[in-house]
């Protein structure tokens, strides 16, 4: 994967991650957390009407889980943008070690919670990471580097 190409995809993605921490976030809001209860009903299949975001605590936790989406979205866009074309290896490393860190805590917990499903949509959003991340750079780019 080229550079350019590489640089494109983490900005899309992290763009993808902030999204999905505001929509998180705007369940704190009783009215605005239909989104987010609709996730929370898919993860823990069937899809039954059973889950929702609907107590104080429910929407203060999706108001700290949207808060720490959404900044780390930030953090991976700003990474890179503005490290990943000085130093590739260091913001691989930085994300790597964060992404795997988040993975591996979040899909222990969700299994642990009974949502074995979220392990899935987890596995998603560390693709969108990971691939950009690992994937080979052209014989060409390696060499120039």
């Amino acid at each position: 994967m080229q550079a350019q190409t590489r640089i494109l995809w983490l900005k899309i993605a992290a763009d993808i991650l902030i999204v999905f921490g505001l929509l998180t976030a705007l369940a704190s809001v009783a009215a605005m957390a239909a989104p987010t209860s609709f996730l929370a009903d898919l993860i823990f299949w069937p899809v039954d009407g059973n889950e929702a975001v609907a107590s104080p605590t429910e929407r203060l936790l999706a108001a700290i889980t949207g808060g720490l989406c959404t900044g780390l979205g930030v953090v991976s866009y700003l990474l890179t943008t503005k490290l990943y074309p000085h130093d590739p290896k260091l913001t691989r490393l930085l994300m790597s070690a964060g992404f795997a860190s988040w993975f591996v805590v979040d899909s222990f917990g969700s299994v642990a919670a009974g949502a074995p499903l979220n392990v899935v949509f987890n596995l998603g959003f560390l693709a969108l990471f990971m691939l950009p991340l690992w994937l080979p750079e052209p014989a060409a780019e390696r060499l120039e580097a």
